[in-house]
């Protein structure tokens, strides 16, 4: 995957959470359009700011496959994100953890990528 364009509802909220749980950083301000791409060097996210978004509908989540998944869940409980599910869910050959952002988007964190599909 290259980039999501996703509307939120908060774009400094969001941004820092993106910041805190995977360490992205801001690539391109765009204060024209209440916009900023954040991201690293393997995806990018373009946050556009709408204060009345609703998540539902449109994605039923989108999934990271992250290097530190053994500290994954201490991770969220240290920075206040809610882990959905009571913790672990396996799929195929990996587990994966669930939690949501600031704008209700549901995140999957995968130990293995793909599910070792």
């Amino acid at each position: 995957m290259d980039h999501v364009n996703m509307t939120v509802k908060n774009l400094e909220q969001s941004v820092e959470f993106y910041k805190k749980l995977f360490g992205f950083e801001i690539k391109k301000e765009q204060p024209e359009f209440k916009s900023q791409i954040i991201g690293n060097d393997d995806i990018k996210l373009c946050l556009y700011e709408d204060p009345d978004m609703k998540p539902e509908g449109g994605i039923a989540h989108f999934g990271f496959n992250i290097k530190n998944f053994d500290e994954i869940i201490e991770t969220c409980k240290s920075l206040g994100v809610e882990v959905l599910y009571d913790g672990y869910i396996q799929f195929e050959k990996s587990k994966s953890v669930y939690i949501k952002d600031p704008s209700g988007y549901d995140i999957e964190l995968s130990e293995i990528l793909g599910g070792g599909l």
